[in-house]
């Protein structure tokens, strides 16, 4: 079911970047925390559980256009399954993360996209499927073309990543911020599309009370 205020939109201060909102989604201990420390801190360190949410900003430079994302790190125990709901409302990406030594988190990711499917209309909010902890790869129990042949059925974005060892962190955020950009860019043509279809309209209209008269 789709959000009743329609698709999320993107706001920015005048001069400021636009802000867009990036939830991450998975099971305990998957390495949500460690991908968002180590995308906004350049960070690495053990964690506690999330409790609710933590919450991360950080301006993505991307060459002649930039944004702001606004992370927020969602806790994995199943007790928090419920709240977790309210986080993601609103949101314009979110990051289903697994780790790829553990199937069951590969599964709940999946139930998590299953979610996301209920609250959003097809297209609506840029998804990606993140397998982390390739540094553990010798305990692998999700193989790599697995992640990939699930992401291309349901048409998701798709990485691994090692938080730890700080590989292709930084390309996720990259990926889903120029996807972001790129969608926003092509919502505001259709409506400045949908505008001049209604100028061009109204137009004759205007112009023949005007010579009425």
């Amino acid at each position: 079911m789709a959000q009743a205020d329609g698709m999320p939109q993107p706001r920015a201060a005048p001069g400021q970047p636009c802000v867009f909102k990036l939830v991450l989604l998975g099971s305990g201990s998957v390495g949500k925390s460690s991908l968002a420390l180590r995308y906004v801190k350049n960070d690495f360190r053990s964690a506690p559980p999330t409790v609710g949410c933590a919450f991360f900003t950080k301006v993505v430079d991307l060459g002649a256009e930039s944004l702001k994302l606004e992370i927020w790190d969602t806790a994995g125990q199943e007790k928090y399954h419920s709240v977790c709901h309210l986080y993601f409302r609103g949101a314009n990406a979110a990051l289903l993360v697994y780790d790829i030594t553990k199937k069951d988190s590969f599964h709940k990711a999946q139930q998590w996209l299953q979610d996301l499917e209920k609250e959003f209309c097809p297209g609506e909010v840029v998804l990606m499927l993140v397998g982390n902890k390739t540094d553990l790869s010798a305990e692998r129990e999700v193989t790599l073309q697995e992640g990939q042949e699930f992401a291309e059925s349901k048409r998701l974005l798709f990485m691994e990543t090692s938080a730890k060892l700080n590989h292709q962190v930084t390309e996720v955020f990259s990926a889903v911020a120029r996807e972001l950009l790129q969608r926003e860019g092509d919502r505001q043509g259709q409506a400045r599309r949908g505008d001049a279809a209604v100028v061009l309209k109204e137009g004759p209209a205007r112009q023949a009370k005007c010579c009425a008269r």
